[in-house]
């Protein structure tokens, strides 16, 4: 991407409330402080030249905005960004922006975004398409700035309404993360697999897992006690130990090695953490578990003519 335009396209996202910055490729992106008070719009358009008269009016307004190349990445930067509308271009190769459109509104995290399709493809059928696929509006290239800003806070005005009629609260109130149960469920299941994947990374942080996803920590950490109960912090402890348990109950893998395994570079700094967590050293917990499970009588076959069933 044009490092100018780039910087004409600097993407807003509301999500966060702690007011951080971070760069991702050649956008800059802003976590706004404003979370839940600035509509965010999703932009899906592969001509960026053309978008930046759009998306400077609309950070006028202001509106936090979300600017993507391609269409691939709208489907999950939607599911746990859940902008406020969604704005596709129909004219994707091979009009995958029609997909897209039946993906969002077939999942219902993202199923009450509303979705406006900008395009040049000017035939009533492509209309029709686009309206069917699910989109609550259709606007024509070259288009007047002027209008998709009013189309654009019509569209999102009636769905603020409608949530509000739902939830029998003022349009204007933020939407608490609890009421967002199916979005934190998504969002908990694409850090989680994030999670599980780099858990040996001694680098893995919970910090970096909120970046990678656009996410602030804090919101990050309300979706996990939502879900769970606990912070993204405790979620990445409690994997490893329980990991690390496990090694030193099946494997004969020494300490160090398991510590490795589980993103502890440091085996001493493993075994205090280690202990904090099952208040038993490795080395003392594998020799408890062990000596338990030697205990145990062996389970009875009581197939028919099996040992130990009293049949001769």
């Amino acid at each position: 991407m044009d490092s100018n335009l780039a910087q004409g396209l600097e993407t807003q996202i509301f999500i966060s409330e702690d007011g951080c910055s971070c760069s991702h490729g050649s956008v800059k992106i802003y976590m706004s402080n404003s979370a839940g008070k600035i509509p965010h719009v999703l932009i899906v358009n592969r001509d960026l030249q053309q978008l930046r008269p759009l998306v400077a009016a609309l950070r006028s307004i202001p509106y936090d905005i979300t600017v993507l190349e391609h269409e691939n990445q709208a489907y999950s930067r939607a599911q746990y960004q859940l902008p406020d509308l969604i704005v596709l271009d129909l004219r994707l190769p091979e009009r995958q922006g029609l997909k897209v459109a039946r993906m969002l509104k077939e999942n219902p995290a993202t199923a009450h975004i509303p979705l406006i399709f900008l395009s040049s493809l000017y035939e009533e059928n492509d209309r029709v398409m686009g309206l069917r696929a699910g989109a609550v509006d259709y606007i024509l290239k070259p288009y007047y700035v002027e209008e998709v800003q009013e189309r654009i806070h019509i569209h999102i005005t009636l769905a603020q309404k409608r949530a509000a009629a739902l939830r029998g609260a003022s349009p204007t109130a933020p939407q608490p993360v609890s009421e967002l149960l199916p979005a934190n469920l998504t969002i908990k299941q694409i850090a989680t697999e994030f999670i599980l994947s780099r858990i040996s990374d001694s680098a893995l942080k919970g910090s970096g897992v909120a970046a990678t996803l656009g996410l602030s920590m804090h919101r990050l950490n309300m979706v996990f006690e939502a879900v769970d109960g606990i912070t993204v912090f405790e979620f990445i402890r409690n994997e490893r130990m329980t990991r690390a348990a496990r090694m030193l109950e099946q494997t004969t893998l020494g300490v160090a090695d398991i510590a490795t395994e589980v993103g502890y570079p440091n085996s001493a700094n493993f075994s205090t953490e280690f202990k904090k967590f099952w208040q038993k050293s490795p080395k003392q917990y594998r020799v408890a578990w062990h000596r338990s499970a030697a205990a145990q009588p062996p389970a009875e076959d009581n197939r028919d003519g099996a040992p130990g069933d009293g049949s001769a």
